[in-house]
C-alpha cells in the first residue's frame, strides 16, 4: 500500500496532460488515427475515434476493434500505432499551443509551483511540443514509453508525481478527457478538466473533475480556485469594515 504524506499547506503540484490540454492537437490525432485505420481496412467515423483519444494506443485500438468486430495481432497493433505516429507527424506543423498555455506554465514557474507533463503519447511525438511551448529539454515529462500502462490507468500521473518529488495526494491533474480524470481518480489526485479537447463539462465532471475551465488561459485566471495563489493575493487580509 502506498504511504501518504500529511496534507500540505503548500500549493498543490500540477500534473498536466499534453494533447488538448496544453497544445491544440486533438483533432490532428483524430485525423491521423482515421488515416492509419483506413490503411488497415478499418473504417470508423471520426467522432467515434475522438471519444477514445487520450487512451494508450493499445487500449485505443482494442476498444475500436471491439466496435467493428475486427481483430489484429500484437504486431499489427504495433504497426498501426507507428502508422498513426507517421500520419500525425505530417500534421504537426498545424499544431499550436492552446491559449494561455505558455503563460500558465511560466506563471507557475515564477511562483515556485511544482508541475510536470504526463502524456499517453510516445516521447518521439511529445518532445517536439516542448519547443512549441517554449520549454527546455529538461522539463519534467513522462511519456507512454516510460510506464507499463497508460490512461485510464494511473501509472503516468504516479510517475510524474514521483519525477518531481511530490506525493500524488498533494497534486492536481489537469486534463481535457475523461481518461485523464479517471486516471487521476485512480491515482488519488484531484482532477481539473479543460474543455479544449472537445469533451463537455458534464462528461468531465462525471469522470471526476471538481473544476472545469475553458482552456489554459481560463485556468490561469482562476488558479486561486484550485489552491494556487498569486503573490499579490489579498484573500487572507482581514475583512474590511
Amino acid at each position: 500500500m502506498t504511504e501518504r504524506t500529511e496534507p500540505s499547506s503548500e500549493p498543490p503540484a500540477l500534473l498536466f496532460d499534453l494533447d488538448g490540454t496544453l497544445i491544440d492537437s486533438v483533432y490532428q490525432h483524430v485525423l491521423a488515427w482515421h488515416e492509419a485505420l483506413s490503411a488497415f481496412g478499418i473504417e470508423l467515423s471520426v467522432w467515434k475515434i475522438h471519444r477514445r483519444i487520450g487512451m494508450s494506443g493499445g487500449l485505443f485500438v482494442t476498444a475500436l476493434l471491439r466496435e467493428t468486430g475486427g481483430a489484429l495481432s500484437t504486431g499489427q497493433i504495433r504497426e498501426l500505432n507507428l502508422a498513426h505516429a507517421e500520419a500525425y507527424g505530417r500534421r504537426r506543423d498545424t499544431v499550436r499551443p492552446l491559449p494561455g498555455a505558455r503563460e500558465l506554465l511560466a506563471a507557475l514557474t515564477r511562483q515556485g509551483v511544482t508541475w510536470a507533463i504526463a502524456t499517453s503519447g510516445l516521447a518521439i511525438a511529445a518532445r517536439p511540443a516542448l519547443d512549441m511551448l517554449g520549454l527546455s529539454a529538461d522539463t519534467p515529462l513522462v511519456t507512454r514509453d516510460q510506464v507499463r500502462h497508460a490512461k485510464p490507468d494511473p501509472d503516468l500521473f504516479l510517475a510524474a508525481a514521483a519525477r518531481v518529488g511530490v506525493d500524488i495526494g498533494n497534486a492536481v491533474v489537469v486534463g481535457d478527457s475523461i481518461w485523464d480524470l479517471l486516471a487521476a481518480r485512480r491515482a488519488g489526485a484531484l482532477g481539473v478538466g479543460l474543455l479544449s479537447g472537445g469533451y463537455g463539462r458534464d462528461e468531465l465532471e462525471r469522470a471526476g473533475a471538481y473544476r472545469v475551465y475553458a482552456d489554459p488561459a481560463d485556468l490561469l485566471a482562476h488558479l486561486d480556485e484550485i489552491g494556487v495563489r498569486q503573490h499579490d493575493d489579498w484573500t487572507d487580509a482581514p475583512p474590511m469594515g
